[in-house]
């Protein structure tokens, strides 16, 4: 391993799930480089996931959808990383802007994910393996590989929150359920819709719990705010006071926060799912067209629960099919199966996220195939 690495810069671009599997590596390279100046790159609109992590010294955020939306401005941004003379650039997502970003990036070696074309300007890329092994199993091998660590500290995903972001969650949670009330989060939106799993589910789910006394809070962002109406809807409890509706209200400092008064994270395979592992919540979660190896809730406390369809995993973001079998990954995981697990979870952790202890290097999930 070359130790004279003294800038390193990591590039993830990407969604909330992508950018929170890249904590593992910030953890690892600084066990491995204690005295460089390591700094992420990321999504500015992203920034409270990783913008106070302890392992960084420095966080880059690129407006994408903003201010550097444009070829100028865009340009300015890599010369504004040239500047900085980075040694070593990691990048971490094989998309164009994090390839271009990359490879003119200025840096004494450069590799990870690119795009052709891109790729040679880079010391040595590597293919992203997320299909047959967990995206941060991929992301060591780059590390291993073309960095030349040796040590790998996972130490799981990782988010680190401001304290008057949690005080504001915890008067949120005390001003809208009462005292001692265990509450179980929803999330139901999911980026693409086949990974999302039925809503008249997760309305009778929502049924059972507030029927047994638990509340039940749904998150999400303002994107997922019809659908979580619609569900609503659907609800006989719609009207109970320990139903909660946030969604699109939160910050994600604020939701994680949040997470850590909950009891349960009952969740589609989404980015507030992997915040979830990072809060240490316990997880129930339903896959359909996502690979489980690359993107199960890195957490041995959480369950996955998929069917065996043989166009599983398809990585489509609509179903093809027609009739019975149209979305039959999803309509095949019914709501008793879900509620075993559930109530499987309560039973054995029953108290707020923040009170479970974490365990370093336990985060192979449960896995049920129907």
């Amino acid at each position: 391993m070359d130790s004279n690495y003294k800038k390193i810069l990591v590039i993830n671009l990407m969604h909330i799930g992508d950018l929170m599997l890249v904590t593992p590596v910030l953890r690892t390279l600084r066990t491995n480089f204690p005295s460089a100046h390591i700094a992420l790159l990321a999504d500015k609109k992203l920034a409270d996931l990783v913008q106070y992590n302890e392992h960084i010294d420095e966080c880059l955020l690129l407006d994408k959808k903003g201010a550097d939306d444009n070829l100028f401005d865009f340009a300015k941004f890599i010369f504004k990383i040239r500047e900085k003379k980075f040694d070593l650039i990691i990048n971490l997502h094989r998309n164009e802007r994090a390839s271009a970003l990359a490879a003119f990036g200025g840096a004494k070696k450069t590799v990870g994910y690119s795009k052709p074309g891109f790729s040679l300007f880079f010391t040595q890329v590597l293919p992203n393996l997320k299909a047959v092994k967990h995206q941060i199993h991929s992301h060591f091998d780059v590390l291993r590989q073309a960095v030349g660590i040796e040590k790998i500290d996972d130490g799981g995903l990782e988010m680190t929150i401001p304290d008057e972001k949690k005080i504001e969650a915890a008067k949120i949670f005390s001003e809208n359920f009462p005292a001692g009330t265990k509450v179980v989060a929803f999330n139901i939106g999911a980026s693409w819709p086949t990974k999302r799993w039925i809503d008249d589910y997760f309305a009778e789910c929502a049924d059972i719990l507030i029927g047994r006394g638990y509340g039940v809070a749904f998150l999400g962002g303002t994107m997922d705010e019809k659908i979580v109406a619609d569900c609503v809807a659907k609800m006989r409890e719609k009207n109970n006071p320990l139903l909660k509706i946030f969604t699109g209200k939160f910050s994600l400092a604020v939701l994680a926060g949040f997470l850590d008064k909950c009891v349960l994270f009952l969740t589609t395979d989404s980015g507030p799912m992997h915040i979830g592992v990072a809060r240490n919540i316990p997880i129930v979660t339903m896959f359909g067209s996502s690979p489980v190896p690359g993107f199960y809730p890195y957490d041995a406390k959480d369950i996955l629960i998929k069917t065996p369809e043989p166009c599983h995993p398809c990585g489509k973001h609509i179903c093809p099919k027609s009739g019975e079998e149209n979305f039959a990954c999803m309509k095949k995981i019914p709501v008793e199966v879900v509620m075993k697990y559930v109530d499987e979870l309560l039973e054995k952790y029953n108290c707020p996220a923040e009170e479970l202890p974490r365990i370093y290097g336990e985060y192979q999930c449960r896995v049920i195939e129907l």
